[in-house]
């Protein structure tokens, strides 16, 4: 459309005026920014751009704000939470992406912008050049530094596995630890690439590093992360900085068994260790079941040598000195002989004393005589006769028959005063015919005699000894 020609003839007034005729009414700024929208809209409906990515930022609505550059000319773009959810990759400023939209205006800064509907990586070089960037930002953090990498146990109870339920690496985990040495296994079921992937691989180790050692889960003793062989843009969920830092903040040691042997992830160096396969990841999971027992059957035929060993020693140490002994008749040779030659003496010096002691018998009877003998035995007889009657008339109860009485103690004892008698709590009073328990009164009174006791039988009288 060709602007009509302004007219020469009238010069511009002061107030603006609307002649006859005139078709080109004044717009309001809303009105021409409406047109300008609908213009680009309907003629940059469907684009692709690619560029570098500038500036970007994310809103706390999550909406995704940046800017697409060239060296020549610079496009600001939108992407909007619900596009931004979907990405396969966490954009950043420096990527070169593919960006997928249309054009429209932004009439509150009289500016054009393009909405992102999909953005992608501008071929593999640049996803490359991102990998790179990713990995010297961690490497500078430190997650990949050798003083933090855990020793894998050597014989893990329980085994967590981070991979796709449904895929062959699973079975081949399982299959391979069920050779060597079958351990308990929780697999937690995660998407492996796309959409999601990233975000529930790290969900999957962050939720067994939070597993409570004595909760109703068991808590897994190695984390194994594994998926099969594929391109970069297959394996790129685990590059991504939720994986990688999920992985090198693990409480468990963590085996990365991602792709197979060429293949290479930031996941593998944040890993305690990198398994080339996942079927390799089992291999270092786990040693073989046969090749422990071999090894301990081992050890103790060496542990039966080692105990045996110095006994065998000492037998061979013993039975050298053994040899060097003197034979044990030849020691005890000589002291026989002396036992034979000491017995033999005092067999001689025996039949010597018997001799001697028998001559001075016979001297000493020659001197002994029945007169003699007689008046010895007369002798005694009438000592003994003296002490006996000695012994009757020292008899303190032989007065007891004339009317007299004897006083003791509890204790026996006899009492011949009467001070003494007075100190006791009972006395005994012996008569001719019996004895009788009082106690003495008090001032002197006496109390009532006890009944007195069954008399003792007499005592019997005094025979003659010859």
């Amino acid at each position: 459309m060709t602007p009509p020609p302004f007219a020469e003839e009238e010069p511009a007034g002061l107030v603006a005026k609307e002649g006859a005729g005139d078709n080109a009414a004044a717009l309001s700024v809303s009105e021409i920014s409406a047109a300008l929208k609908r213009v680009v809209e309907d003629r940059f409906g469907f684009v692709r751009v690619r560029g570098e990515l500038s500036g970007l930022k994310r809103a706390a609505s999550g909406h995704v704000y940046m800017a697409l550059k060239d060296e020549n000319a610079r496009l600001d773009a939108v992407m909007w939470r619900g596009t931004a959810q979907r990405l396969n990759f966490q954009p950043e400023d420096g990527l070169e992406v593919i960006a997928t939209g249309k054009l429209t205006t932004y009439p509150g800064r009289s500016n054009y912008q393009l909405v992102v509907e999909r953005m992608e990586v501008a071929g593999e070089g640049a996803l490359l050049a991102l990998l790179a960037r990713n990995k010297a930002r961690f490497e500078a953090e430190g997650l990949f530094a050798p003083e933090r990498k855990r020793a894998i146990p050597f014989l893990p109870r329980t085994i967590g596995v981070v991979t796709s339920p449904t895929g062959a690496v699973i079975r081949d985990i399982l299959h391979r630890l069920a050779d060597r040495f079958p351990v308990r296994v929780l697999v937690w079921p995660v998407l492996v690439q796309g959409q999601g992937a990233a975000e529930q691989v790290a969900a999957a180790v962050r939720g067994f590093s939070a597993l409570a050692p004595d909760g109703a889960t068991p808590r897994p003793d190695l984390v194994i992360v594994a998926r099969g062989g594929g391109s970069i843009e297959d394996l790129w969920a685990f590059n991504e900085e939720a994986v990688v830092r999920a992985v090198a903040d693990c409480t468990i040691p963590v085996i990365s068994a991602v792709g197979h042997e060429t293949d290479t992830t930031l996941c593998d160096f944040a890993a305690d260790r990198r398994a080339p396969t996942p079927t390799a990841a089992a291999e270092m999971a786990v040693p073989v079941k046969a090749d422990l027992a071999n090894q301990i059957a081992e050890l103790a035929l060496r542990q039966r040598r080692a105990v045996l060993r110095p006994l065998q020693l000492g037998r061979e140490r013993l039975a050298a000195r053994a040899d060097r002994l003197p034979q044990p008749q030849a020691l005890l040779s000589p002291q026989a002989q002396k036992l034979d030659d000491l017995s033999d003496r005092f067999r001689r010096a025996l039949a010597d004393r018997t001799m001697l002691a028998r001559g001075d018998l016979q001297r000493v009877a020659g001197r002994l005589s029945l007169p003699l003998l007689a008046s010895r035995v007369e002798a005694a007889k009438g000592r003994l006769d003296g002490l006996s009657r000695l012994f009757v008339s020292l008899d303190p109860d032989r007065v007891l028959a004339r009317g007299y009485v004897r006083v003791t103690a509890g204790d026996g004892r006899t009492l011949t005063g009467k001070a003494a008698a007075a100190q006791e709590p009972a006395l005994t009073l012996h008569f001719r015919d019996g004895t009788l328990d009082v106690a003495p009164a008090a001032g002197g009174t006496p109390r009532p005699p006890a009944r007195p006791r069954h008399p003792a039988p007499p005592a019997p009288e005094q025979g003659k000894l010859l």
